[in-house]
C-alpha cells in the first residue's frame, strides 16, 4: 500500500508507525496468543469465524484487525457486500442467517460489557443456534478476538500491509 493515490493529485496522509513492535519483545506472549487463536477457531465454520472477528474489531476500532480479518474473509469466500453491512448488521438482519446473527449479537455483547454482563436473551439466541461445544468455542473466539484488538489498538499497529493467511 501507497500513501498516494494516482488518480488524485493530493497524497494520503501520512502512514503513522507503530507505536511498539509489542510481537519482537513479548514473543511468548505473542506465540500464546496465537496457539491461542489456533485453539479457539477449531470447530468454527471459517467464514463465521472471520465474521466474528470484523464485528469485534468494528466496535473496538483496531483498524490493523480489520485490515486482516476483512481481507482473511474475503479469502475465505465471504462476500463484500456482507462485510460491508456487518457495521450495520441490525438493519442489515437479511444478509445473515440466523446462527450468524446470534454469533454477530453474541460478539456486540461480549465486546460492550458496558451493562457489565451479557444479557440472557442474547446468550440463549446463542444457545439455541450453537452447540455446547460450538458456542464454548464461538466465546473463545470473540475473547481472543478482542485480547488481540487490545494489542492492536494500543500498540497502533499500522493496517495496510497484511495479505490474506499471512499468519495462519
Amino acid at each position: 500500500m501507497t500513501n498516494t493515490d494516482t488518480t488524485r493529485t493530493a497524497p494520503y496522509a501520512a502512514e503513522e508507525p507503530a507505536r511498539l513492535e509489542w510481537p519482537k519483545h513479548a514473543p511468548e506472549v505473542y506465540k500464546a496468543m496465537v496457539r491461542l487463536d489456533v485453539a479457539a477457531r477449531k470447530g468454527l465454520d471459517p467464514k463465521l469465524a472471520e465474521l466474528v472477528k470484523v464485528r469485534a474489531s468494528q466496535l473496538n476500532h483496531c483498524a490493523f484487525c480489520l485490515d486482516m480479518h476483512t481481507k482473511d474473509a474475503l479469502a475465505a469466500g465471504e462476500s463484500v457486500e456482507r462485510i460491508i453491512q456487518l457495521a450495520a448488521w441490525e438493519e442489515s438482519r437479511h444478509f445473515y442467517t440466523e446462527k450468524e446473527l446470534a454469533a454477530i449479537e453474541l460478539t456486540d455483547a461480549v465486546t460492550v460489557l458496558t451493562d457489565g454482563f451479557v444479557p440472557d436473551e442474547v446468550y440463549q439466541r446463542a444457545a439455541k443456534q450453537f452447540d455446547e461445544a460450538e458456542l464454548s468455542q464461538l466465546i473463545a473466539a470473540i475473547a481472543v478476538i478482542n485480547a488481540w484488538n487490545r494489542f492492536g489498538v494500543t500498540c497502533r499497529m499500522t493496517p495496510g500491509h497484511y495479505q490474506p493467511g499471512q499468519h495462519h
